[in-house]
């Protein structure tokens, strides 16, 4: 060894000490804080299943890939950091002798090939992703770049190591190659061939390349260390984890979409008759109350900006951007963490925890940190705005996109439930909503004997469940589909359908009360809960084992929250069992409809629960075999009506209107009929239309549920499928 190599060998050696002690420290604190956070049974078990979803997600890229040339060029550089890893522990070897390898590996043509390969792509990826970070950057792109709000050196940090250390493979491979120490034939290693052809044969090059190599990647390490909060670093190793612990790894929906977490305590749903709010978690009011896979949601977060890019509050000015939610109760919680790994904290009645002596060596920022409210205005230091927490619509689209699975929308509704349950405290008009509910089964007060009032004048008896007939599906009318006006056009519709079908089925009538969704997603656990018993009992005293509903929101509730309580039932959307019908030839359409359709997924129907060919399949069946024109943003992409999350009941105040964004998109495809199906989604997007033709920027174009898109094309002539004149007005 010679003067050459024992230097880089030092310098190796040391800064590699350095970085690995530092490391330890980190990890170490890491887990301090993510074991800070409540228990989570739930996450645990189904380990091959877990591990199977985890593998699929990471090497198959599966979220990545629907972001195409991007998540390609991220899969090659993921690949690139994974295996050549190897070729920095082959750098140890290197920096002792310019001929060094990785024992029993180093010579292996098919090791080389693979690492040579991967390296050229690794090179090509990053390229591109630098580029369309560059391109992207906040200031320069037109409207809002998904990047704002991140911490963007770190990105470019990154993405340069990795440039580096690539072009140091590669040389050093070069200097071995001029030096004839490579033992790798050219067909396998063609580029680092080339390189040795104009590099000089110089001893030392490879050792001293080897070492500059060793000195990027633990210079990396070093400062992703003393930058625990760097998530664009850290989440190529905590991505692994968060996706092994999703809440639902068998779910056809992502984790965290369709039924909401439980509220727990203490890692056990809460029991609302026995519950004690000075002994139990109602909701969540500090970070630590966060479960510890939130915690690990937080800290994996990897600043992409993928939720922030399709998040329809951020999208219309807003404040709410889920990134920016995730990263403020990360560095909160992080710089909240010396107080709490001290022992301090405050208990259900908000009393400290700790004794004084234990607090005494906390740093007085850890202290500071800890004195801030979780919610709150700037002027109160609050963590997370109650105008961010109010925004979110619970769309999902955050949580679809999400790369590792992090999931906004749970963690929003549990600092909800505290505002509502603990603090009265939200937007005034839905406590409106809240009392009807609570009163009179219903969001918007109606009179619950007028629940079958949209039966009236149908050519045909509807059947009531309980009355000692039986029938095949219970149709779950819904609130909405019972009290407002223009969804009762939609229940007709469907009924009808049902019954020119043959299809057997009975309503509940009186029975039935609202599911409780609107209170579930505002925060309103309890009414939730009183709600949906008293629902689980009617439907098992009726003796309901298959439900079909036209609201979306209904669908979801006794499709994925209901069981919990004790009401199992298949649950199907009236756009599915429509389809099927029209597939086996009992709905036969004969009167294509005109001027063109274009479809607006429902967010609880399309991205919650992943309908999204049955609606289509009716839409294309009645206009004869004609394609759909669809919207730019569709499927699971699909941007909300600003009407979920009970932002239905809640006054839209700050920046553009939603359901404004998305009309003028669903206008811009030129179609005369948009078709939905949800009533919400029909009072949004109608509201929308009348707003627009109101200032002549558009007429003639009509909005209507699928059913009454089928209806017209199956019996043309039915009252029921007629437009009625505040319809061709108000959509």
């Amino acid at each position: 060894m010679g003067v050459v190599e024992i230097i880089c060998t030092t310098i190796a050696g040391l800064i590699t000490l350095v970085a690995v002690a530092l490391a330890v420290r980190a990890v170490t604190r890491m887990l301090g804080v993510v074991r800070q956070g409540q228990p989570d049974p739930a996450r645990l078990g189904s380990w091959g299943a877990r591990t199977k979803v985890m593998l699929k997600e990471t090497a198959g890229h599966t979220r990545m890939l629907k972001w195409s040339t991007v998540g390609a060029a991220h899969w090659f550089v993921m690949v690139a950091f994974i295996v050549l890893s190897l070729l920095v522990l082959e750098a140890y070897f290197e920096v002792v002798s310019p001929s060094g390898g990785i024992p029993w590996l180093s010579g292996w043509v098919v090791f080389g090939f693979a690492t040579e390969i991967i390296g050229i792509l690794g090179i090509l990826g990053i390229a591109y992703l630098i580029s369309v970070r560059l391109r992207s950057r906040p200031g320069r792109v037109r409207g809002l770049s998904r990047f704002t709000g991140s911490t963007m050196w770190q990105g470019y940090f990154v993405e340069w190591v990795i440039v580096g250390v690539l072009i140091c493979g590669f040389l050093i491979r070069g200097f071995k190659a001029a030096n004839d120490h490579l033992d790798f034939p050219t067909w396998a290693v063609p580029l680092s061939h080339g390189l040795g052809s104009i590099l000089p044969a110089w001893e030392a090059g490879a050792p001293i390349v080897a070492v500059i190599k060793i000195v990027i990647s633990m210079t990396w390490l070093i400062v992703i260390s003393l930058n625990v909060t760097m998530g664009v670093a850290w989440h190529r190793f905590l991505a692994f984890p968060n996706i092994f612990f999703k809440r639902d790894p068998a779910a056809a929906a992502g984790s965290g979409l369709g039924g909401l977490r439980p509220m727990m305590s203490g890692g056990k749903p809460l029991d609302f008759e026995e519950a004690d709010p000075e002994k139990d978690q109602f909701g969540v009011a500090q970070v630590e109350q966060f479960t510890w896979k939130g915690l690990l949601d937080f800290s994996t977060c990897t600043e992409c900006g993928r939720c922030q890019s399709q998040c329809p509050a951020w999208n219309t000015g807003k404040p709410l951007s889920p990134k920016l939610l995730i990263l403020s109760l990360r560095d909160h919680a992080y710089a909240k963490a010396p107080y709490l790994l001290a022992g301090g904290g405050k208990d259900l009645t908000g009393e400290e925890k700790a004794a004084a002596e234990q607090l005494v060596g906390v740093d007085v920022l850890a202290m500071a940190e800890a004195d801030r409210p979780l919610i709150g205005s700037a002027s109160d230091g609050g963590v997370i705005d109650p105008d961010v927490l109010w925004s979110c619509t619970t769309c999902g689209a955050c949580v679809e996109q999400c790369p590792v699975d992090i999931e906004h929308v749970d963690h929003i509704v549990d600092m909800r439930r505290y505002q509502v349950l603990i603090e009265s405290s939200f937007p005034s008009e839905a406590g409106v909503m809240l009392r009807n509910l609570e009163n009179k089964g219903n969001p918007w007060g109606a009179p619950p004997n007028t629940r079958e009032d949209w039966t009236k004048g149908l050519d045909f008896e509807v059947k009531r469940a309980g009355a000692g007939d039986d029938f095949e599906y219970l149709f779950w009318v819904g609130c909405a589909g019972a009290f407002e006006d223009r969804a009762k056009k939609t229940t007709r519709a469907v009924a009808t359908l049902l019954h020119e079908a043959g299809v057997d089925f009975a309503i509940l009538g009186e029975g039935e009360t609202c599911t409780g969704d609107p209170a579930r997603r505002i925060g309103n656990e309890f009414v939730f809960q009183m709600l949906a018993q008293q629902n689980v009992e009617t439907l098992n005293d009726a003796g309901v084992k298959k439900i079909v509903a036209s609201c979306p929101h209904c669908f979801n509730t006794l499709r994925n929250e209901y069981g919990a309580l004790g009401g199992s039932f298949e649950v199907v959307h009236h756009t599915q069992l429509l389809a099927d019908l029209v597939s086996s030839g009992k709905l036969t359409p004969v009167q294509p409809v005109d001027g063109g359709v274009t479809y607006h997924d429902p967010c609880y129907l399309g991205r919650h629960n992943r309908v999204f060919t049955p609606p289509r399949e009716v839409l294309e069946a009645s206009a004869g075999g004609a394609d759909l024109t669809e919207m730019p943003r569709n499927s699971e992409r699909s941007f909300c009506c600003g009407a979920g999350g009970a932002r239905m009941w809640m006054e839209e105040r700050i920046g553009k209107r939603i359901n404004i964004e998305r009309v003028e998109e669903a206008i811009s495809t030129g179609a005369h009929t948009i078709a939905v199906g949800c009533p919400f989604c029909f009072t949004m997007i109608s509201d929308g239309v009348t707003a627009k033709q109101a200032t002549g920027a558009t007429d003639g174009v009509e909005v209507v549920d699928v059913a009454t898109v089928l209806l017209r094309s199956v019996k043309p002539e039915s009252p029921a499928s007629s437009t009625e004149p505040e319809a061709a007005a108000a959509g």
